[in-house]
C-alpha cells in the first residue's frame, strides 16, 4: 500500500470513529411524536408476520387514523426492529437507521468522486470527496432525521435515490439490464421523495455525458438531446409512476394536506433561505418549529426567498457553462429539485428540519467543491509549505468537530420527551402543540399546576385543537374538576366527532371514576371508529371485566389475540374471563395469599376508585404495616380522606408521605387540595 492510500484509510478510519463518537450518545433516545402512533401503540408492527399485509393494507402503518396510508418499507423495517429488539428497545431502531445511514454515506462518497472525476483531475479529489460526505456525516442538521425513528423514511428513500443514482452512474451494466430501477422501486415504497431521481438522472447525463449547460436545455436545437435522455430514463420513470400510483391509489388520499396552496409555495423560497442558513449556522434548530405560511405575497420575508431563490438559479446557470465548476452547479440542483416535492404540496408544516436531509447532499457537494477548487489553486504552495498545509488540516479538523460538537448536544436534546419538547419552546414559542406537549410531561409527573399553564396557553394559539382538549379533559379530572373535565372531552368530541381519541380518554376516566356504563358505550365507538388502536381494545376489555360482560369479553379477547398475539392484557384477562372472577376479588385473595406493600397499595387503588375509601385507608395501613415508609400509601390514605371531606386527616397523612420524600409531587398536591378546602369550610 502506498502513502497516499495508507494516509487516505487513516483518515477514513478517523471519520468513521468520529461519526461513532457524535452519535454514541442517541442510541438510547426514546420515541416522540408520532413514533407513537407509528410504533409504539402500533399493535401492527409487533407481529413480524404482517409484513406482507403493510404492502396492501393502509391501516397497518398507524394506530392513528389520521396517518393511515402505505409506506410498507418503512412499516416492515419497524416490524423487523421490534422482532430482532423483542419489544420497543429504541437501541435496536437507533441502530437500523444509523447501519443505512453508514450505508448511504459510503454510497455518496463513490458519486461524489465520479462526479469531480468528469469534471477535473486532481491528486486531491478523493480527500475533497472524503471532506464533503464528513460534512454530511456530521451536520448538526441530521441529528433530528437520525434521531428521530420514523423519520427514517427520509434516510431509507434517500439511501434509495442515492443507490439508484450509483448504480447508473458507476455501474454501466445495469443500464442495459434494467436493474437501476429496482432501488428506486423500493424507495417509492418509504417516501414519495424518488420522483426527484429521475430528475437528478437526466441533469447528470445532460450536464456530464452531453456536456450540456443549464441555458442549453431552453435553447431548441438540444430538444432533441433532452428528448433521447428522457427515452432513456423512461422505463425508471414507468417504474416509479406505476409504484406511485398503487400507494396512492390504495391511500386514497395524501396525508397531511391543509395548508392553502399558492400562500404555502410563496412562502417556501424563504424557507429555502432558511435552511442555506442552517447548513453554515445550524444554531436555532427546533423538532416542531412555530413557521406559519406567509399570506402577503409583498412581505419582506416573500421578497427575500424570491432574492435567494433567483442568486441561487443565477450561480447553478453560471457555474455549469464551465467543465470544471458543473459540479457546483449539479450540487445546487440537487438541492433545489429535492426540496421540490415538499415545497410544492401544500403541506400543514411549512418547514422541517428533517426536510433537509436529501437536499443537503447536493448542497454539501456543491460548496465542498467549490472550497476545493479554492484550494487546488494553492496546492503546490500547500505542499511546499508544511506550516499552510498544516494550518489547512487543523481548519477542516475544526469544521468538523464543531458540526459534530454541535450534533453531539443535539442528541441530547431527543433523549426524552421532556427535554425534546421543552426545547421545541425554547425554540419554536408560538407552536401550540409544541406547548400541551411540554405540559403533558409535566403532568405526567404530577406537575399539575405547570401542565395548567402551558396547556392554557396552547389554548390561546390553538383554541379549536381537540387534542388539546382532551388534554385539558385529562388534567381537570385528576386535579378533582370532574365538570370541567367533562365539558372538555365533550368540546373533543364536537371538534373531531370522527376521532377515536377524545371517546377513548373521556371513556377512560369515567371507568375510573366508576360509571361503567356510560365509559362502555365511548369506549365502544371509540373501538368502532378505530379498530386497530390498541389502547382501545384494551379500554374495552377492563370495561368488560368490571361489568361481568363474559361473553363480550371472551369476544373481544379473541379478536385482540388475533392482531396482537402477545398483548399482554388480552391474555390476562382471558384467564380472569375463564374464572369469572371479579378484579377486586382476585386482588383481594392474591394480597391474603401472599402479602406484600405494594399488593395491597394496588388493592387500595381498586378500592378507592370504587368508592371504597374506608377500605382503601384499611389496604394502605396494611401495606404501611409491611413497609412503613411507604410513602406512596400516604399519599392513597390522604387521597381517601380528602374524598370523605375528613381534610385535616388527609393533611396529616399527606405530611407524613412528605417527610419521607418532601419531593414528591403527588403529595404536594393532594396537600395544597387538602389544605385548601379545609380553609374553605373554616371561612
Amino acid at each position: 500500500m502506498n502513502v497516499k492510500k495508507r494516509n487516505f484509510l487513516i483518515l477514513s478510519v478517523i471519520l468513521f470513529v468520529g461519526l461513532l463518537l457524535t452519535y454514541s450518545n442517541h442510541f438510547k433516545n426514546g420515541f416522540h411524536f408520532d413514533d407513537s402512533h407509528a410504533i409504539v401503540n402500533n399493535v401492527n408492527i409487533r407481529n413480524i408476520q404482517n409484513i406482507p399485509k403493510f404492502f396492501v393494507d393502509t391501516k397497518m402503518v398507524s394506530s392513528s387514523k389520521d396517518h393511515w396510508g402505505l409506506r410498507p418499507i418503512v412499516t416492515s423495517s419497524l416490524a423487523i426492529d421490534y422482532w430482532i429488539a423483542g419489544g420497543l428497545n429504541p437501541f435496536y431502531f437507533h441502530l437500523s437507521t444509523f447501519i443505512i445511514f453508514i450505508l448511504l454515506l459510503f454510497l455518496l462518497f463513490r458519486v461524489f468522486e465520479k462526479v469531480i472525476s468528469v469534471s477535473m483531475h486532481h491528486k486531491w479529489k478523493s480527500y475533497i470527496s472524503l471532506f464533503a460526505v464528513g460534512w454530511y456525516a456530521l451536520h448538526t442538521v441530521n441529528a433530528e432525521t437520525l434521531n428521530y425513528i420514523i423519520s427514517r423514511s427520509d434516510v431509507l428513500s434517500t439511501f434509495f435515490i442515492v443507490f439508484s443514482f450509483y448504480l447508473y452512474v458507476l455501474q454501466p451494466k445495469t443500464r442495459k439490464n434494467y436493474l437501476y430501477i429496482l432501488p428506486a422501486m423500493i424507495g417509492v415504497l418509504a417516501k414519495e421523495t424518488i420522483i426527484v431521481l429521475p430528475m437528478l438522472l437526466f441533469m447528470y447525463i445532460f450536464f456530464f455525458e452531453k456536456e450540456k449547460t443549464v441555458v442549453d436545455f431552453f435553447r431548441l436545437k438540444n430538444f432533441k438531446t433532452s428528448l433521447q435522455i428522457i427515452l432513456r430514463l423512461l422505463p425508471l420513470i414507468i417504474g416509479i409512476i406505476v409504484v406511485q400510483s398503487y400507494t396512492l391509489i390504495k391511500a386514497g388520499s395524501i396525508a397531511g394536506l391543509s395548508n392553502n396552496i399558492w400562500h404555502y409555495i410563496q412562502t417556501q423560497p424563504f424557507v429555502w433561505f432558511h435552511y442555506f442558513v442552517s447548513f453554515f449556522l445550524p444554531f436555532n434548530l427546533s423538532g416542531d418549529t412555530d413557521w406559519t405560511i406567509i399570506t402577503n405575497f409583498f412581505d419582506d420575508r416573500v421578497i427575500a426567498g424570491l432574492l435567494f431563490l433567483s442568486s441561487l438559479i443565477y450561480i447553478a446557470v453560471t457555474c455549469s457553462k464551465e467543465k470544471i465548476t458543473k459540479p457546483i452547479s449539479f450540487g445546487l440542483i440537487w438541492f433545489m429539485f429535492a426540496l421540490l416535492p415538499t415545497s410544492l404540496a401544500p403541506l400543514s408544516e411549512v418547514m422541517n428540519d428533517h426536510r433537509m436531509f436529501f437536499p443537503f447532499i447536493g448542497l454539501t457537494f456543491s460548496i465542498t467543491y467549490a472550497i476545493g477548487l479554492f484550494i487546488f489553486k494553492y496546492d503546490k504552495e500547500l505542499e511546499n509549505n508544511l506550516i499552510k498545509m498544516r494550518g489547512l488540516q487543523i481548519g477542516i479538523f475544526v469544521i468538523l468537530s464543531a458540526y459534530s460538537f454541535g450534533t453531539y448536544q443535539r442528541n441530547k436534546v431527543w433523549l426524552n420527551d421532556e427535554t425534546f419538547w421543552y426545547d421545541v419552546t425554547q425554540k419554536s414559542p408560538k407552536n401550540g402543540r409544541g406547548l400541551m406537549n411540554y405540559g403533558l410531561t409535566q403532568m405526567s409527573k404530577g406537575n399539575y399546576q405547570e401542565a395548567s399553564k402551558y396547556f392554557h396557553r396552547a389554548l390561546q394559539i390553538y383554541p379549536n385543537y381537540h387534542t388539546l382538549h382532551i388534554n385539558l379533559g385529562i388534567l381537570n379530572a385528576v386535579t378533582n374538576k370532574p365538570l370541567k373535565s367533562e365539558e372538555y372531552f365533550k368540546s373533543a368530541i364536537a371538534l373531531k366527532p370522527n376521532d377515536d381519541l377524545p371517546y377513548y380518554y373521556f371513556a377512560r376516566e369515567l371507568s375510573k371514576k366508576g360509571n361503567s356504563k356510560k365509559a362502555r358505550t365511548l369506549s365502544e365507538k371509540a373501538l368502532q371508529l378505530n379498530p386497530y388502536n390498541i389502547a382501545n381494545r384494551q379500554l374495552l376489555i377492563t370495561i368488560y371485566y368490571g361489568l361481568k360482560e363474559w361473553n363480550l369479553l371472551n369476544n373481544l379477547v379473541d379478536e385482540t389475540l388475533l392482531i396482537a398475539p402477545k398483548d399482554e392484557t388480552a391474555i390476562m384477562y382471558k384467564d380472569l374471563a375463564l374464572g369469572k372472577k371479579d378484579k377486586l376479588t382476585i386482588k383481594e385473595e392474591q394480597a391474603a395469599l401472599n402479602p406484600t406493600a405494594a399488593k395491597y397499595l394496588d388493592l387500595s387503588l381498586l378500592y378507592y376508585n370504587r368508592k371504597m375509601y374506608v377500605k382503601c385507608i384499611e389496604a394502605c395501613k396494611k401495606a404501611l404495616t409491611i413497609n412503613p415508609n411507604y410513602k406512596e400509601a400516604y399519599n392513597n390514605i390522604c387521597s381517601a380522606y380528602s374524598a370523605m371531606k375528613q381534610y385535616e386527616e388527609a393533611i396529616a397523612a399527606c405530611e407524613k408521605s412528605l417527610t419521607i420524600d418532601p419531593k414528591y409531587t403527588r403529595a404536594k398536591n393532594n396537600l395544597l387540595f387538602a389544605q385548601k378546602q379545609l380553609k374553605s369550610i373554616e371561612k
